[in-house]
């Protein structure tokens, strides 16, 4: 069974994510600045980057909780498991 410390990331690996959103947002936000085309169209490609980045955290949340759900229900099912195990006699007779 999987534990919460070996489900962490390296500080490398959240610096690179970091990084890299950081470029990928910043690089959009120029191309739609520098686009040859009327104000209107650059507020339109604005409002969908901003809507896709929004949207893109909200779905790593999402997905982030329903991790954290799933440890926690197999920790308890875990616990009742050894609950019962520790509980059981097999000497005990039955009758």
């Amino acid at each position: 069974m999987s534990t919460p410390n070996s489900a962490k990331n390296t500080n490398a690996f959240f610096a690179q994510a970091a990084i890299s959103f950081g470029i990928a947002l910043l690089t959009m936000i120029l191309a739609i600045l520098y686009l040859p085309v009327d104000p209107w169209i650059r507020a339109f490609l604005g409002l969908g980057t901003m809507f896709l980045t929004t949207s893109c955290f909200t779905l790593a949340k999402c997905v982030r909780d329903s991790q954290e759900n799933q440890y926690v229900v197999s920790r308890l099912d875990q616990a009742r498991v050894d609950k019962i195990l520790a509980e059981h006699d097999p000497f005990r007779s039955v009758s």
